[in-house]
């Protein structure tokens, strides 16, 4: 096995190529966007495709949250502090430079909605009142004059109390008045709720049916447009009524039959201009994007659609010409006019990036090349999409990855890196750490067990309580799969998980120990229990919808938790994690290293103490992908 510098391309060379995200466009065409190019996410904006980007935003903690003014040339973003989620919300005036907190209250999280028509006031939700309760709040932003004057922004306005767990502003409609609430059971289960601020009075438009709906925007003719997967089992570009809350199909779906369940792969992201009609989507092909584009019009008022030939009728999609996206494409947003569509992009081998299209137009404009890092374009590699047979006959889909030089003669070991969610999935997105392992000698499998997103909503059922050890069932599938793969060494398999990843891998090497050589559990479960009592007040029964509640099913969540089986340890084990995690709290990584320890197992413990759930500082980044090459050198 090659030492950490044996490709002379050491893991800081690859942590430090920018990741740039997150578009929006102000009135006058400028786009604002994320990039970490400091270090940690921050505020850049950039006048045209190709150039030259300014930093705005002169913190160390990230931002994670951004969205201009549809009214001037300005902006709000969240920001929390070491890195515990609970956002506070800024305003940022582009013509002055001038920052000014809009929330203060750094015991609460601020949950962004949407800005107003006129771009004076904006919704969002928190926990303010009660941590285990979101309400939504209205708040005048306030402004800069032209002499630099400032007008103070208003104090939070509570216009509705929540009823308890999370909610979100979706949409806020063109008169300023309605906002759409979702709240979510689940996250396959939401409400989507009217809310006329003035009266307080609330319409609930979703029916008693699971389903989701994200992207919300009012269409201006009595509807809300959405990507939903209501009545189907994957996601498509819906309509609701804000008459009767009836859901039309209108993109991504059979317009033969007019039934949206008909399409083999989720819509999943919308972008929508009320004013001309057009309107992107982008549809999820297996975890590759493809995207749509076209004009939209709408009939007034319900379009309470029954058959194929109502649906065409209520809502008739008109498409352009698009390019294609060659990877991942997420964040779209229309500039002025509609003129110009931006969104980020990255693909395995290309960085996160902003790119743009001319509507109508295939040619993209890349508004922030980023680079390699000087690394050469031989020290990045593709996956193949393959898929493996698991214990009930199953075909379970993952990305493949052998690097350069592998063969019978010389085989590699193999890093199994299970993702998190588990309502997540893995898609082929740049990873500048897998490039790394990659570049140092090993192969990575990804794979997509069952309770992922992006194969339907059947497929992500197929995990939920007491099928939950199926998951671990289809990861020692995927070893068994390596084990047919000539240029791999099954004696050097690696588990390799973040957050629920993490528990999969701690449950992988108590149910499976004799097929790991070593063990990397990122801010992992280790005790259902523990982690269920002591996550963040908001997020419990979100997450019991999904894993078993602590009053019914105590008894199962514990026999589940790799705690318990903590024994059966065998292989070298790596914990990271954040103390400032509200997700999955630090003991969860104190009780387990604890456990190992006392088998006497090799086990090494990272913790940040000025991290949360995910490591967001590229200073620390390093240390720690430091600090697990080495482990992964010594023991594999």
């Amino acid at each position: 096995m090659p030492d950490a510098d044996a490709t002379g391309h050491p893991v800081a060379r690859f942590l430090a190529i920018d990741h740039a995200d997150t578009p929006t466009l102000t009135p006058e065409g400028r786009l604002c966007f994320l990039a970490d190019t400091s270090g940690t996410p921050q505020v850049w904006t950039v006048d045209e495709a190709g150039g030259w980007p300014d930093r705005l935003t002169p913190h160390e903690e990230r931002v994670s949250a951004l969205a201009a003014s549809p009214a001037d040339e300005s902006f709000v973003y969240a920001m929390d502090a070491g890195s515990d989620e609970r956002d506070q919300l800024y305003h940022y005036d582009l013509a002055t430079g001038v920052e000014r907190a809009l929330t203060t209250d750094p015991e609460s999280k601020h949950s962004w909605g949407a800005w107003g028509p006129d771009g004076d006031r904006i919704a969002y939700t928190a926990n303010r009142e009660a941590d285990a309760r979101f309400d939504v709040y209205v708040q005048d932003v306030g402004g800069v004059a032209a002499d630099g004057t400032v007008t103070s922004a208003g104090d939070p306005e509570r216009v509705y109390e929540g009823p308890g767990g999370w909610l979100n502003v979706a949409a806020v409609g063109p008169e300023g008045r309605r906002l759409v609430l979702t709240k979510a059971h689940s996250s396959y289960d939401e409400d989507l709720t009217l809310l006329d601020v003035e009266t307080g009075e609330t319409t609930h438009l979703s029916d008693d049916e699971e389903a989701t709906y994200a992207h919300v925007h009012f269409d201006g003719a009595g509807g809300l447009l959405c990507v939903t997967n209501c009545g189907s089992d994957t996601a498509y570009v819906g309509r609701v009524s804000l008459d009767t809350g009836a859901v039309t199909p209108v993109a991504g779906y059979d317009e033969a039959t007019g039934d949206p369940g008909s399409d083999a792969w989720d819509v999943d992201g919308l972008a929508f201009d009320r004013d001309s009609g057009r309107f992107a989507y982008t549809v999820n092909e297996g975890g590759y994007s493809s995207l749509h584009a076209g004009t939209l019009t709408v009939a007034e008022g319900d379009t309470d659609a029954a058959d194929a030939a109502d649906v065409a009728a209520a809502a008739v999609f008109d498409p352009v010409e698009t390019p294609a996206v060659n990877g991942v494409v997420s964040g779209l947003t229309f500039g002025p006019d509609a003129e110009r569509l931006a969104f980020t992009h990255t693909s395995p081998t290309t960085p996160y990036g902003v790119r743009s299209v001319a509507f109508g137009d295939d040619e993209v404009a890349d508004w922030t090349p980023v680079g390699r890092n000087g690394l050469p374009e031989s020290a990045f590699h593709a996956p193949e999409t393959v898929h493996y047979e698991t214990f009930d006959g199953r075909e379970i889909p993952a990305y493949w990855t052998l690097p350069p030089g592998a063969s019978a003669d010389d085989p590699v070991p193999a890093i199994v890196d299970i993702h998190g969610g588990p309502e997540h999935q893995r898609r082929p997105w740049f990873y500048p750490t897998k490039q790394f392992f990659l570049n140092q000698g090993y192969a990575v499998l990804e794979p997509n067990v069952r309770g992922s997103s992006g194969y339907g909503t059947a497929y992500s059922h197929l995990d939920d309580v007491e099928k939950r050890m199926d998951t671990v069932d289809d990861v020692a599938a995927g070893v068994e799969w390596l084990g047919g793969v000539p240029e791999v060494d099954d004696d050097r398999i690696v588990a390799y998980g973040r957050s629920y990843g993490g528990f999969m891998v701690l449950a992988a090497i108590t149910e499976y120990p004799e097929l790991w050589a070593a063990a990397v559990d990122f801010v992992g479960i280790a005790d259902f229990t523990t982690f269920l009592e002591n996550t963040g007040e908001w997020r419990r029964s979100h997450r019991e919808a999904e894993y078993g509640s602590l009053d019914e099913d105590y008894e199962f969540l514990k026999s589940i938790s790799p705690l318990t089986h903590i024994d059966e340890v065998r292989c070298p084990l790596f914990v990271q994690h954040g103390a400032n995690d509200p997700r999955v709290p630090v003991g969860e990584a104190e009780q387990v290293v604890e456990a190992v320890r006392e088998q006497g197992v090799p086990v090494e413990k990272l913790i940040f103490d000025d991290e949360g759930h995910h490591t967001t500082s590229r200073e620390n980044l390093i240390e720690e992908f430091e600090a697990i090459a080495a482990f992964l050198a010594e023991h594999v």
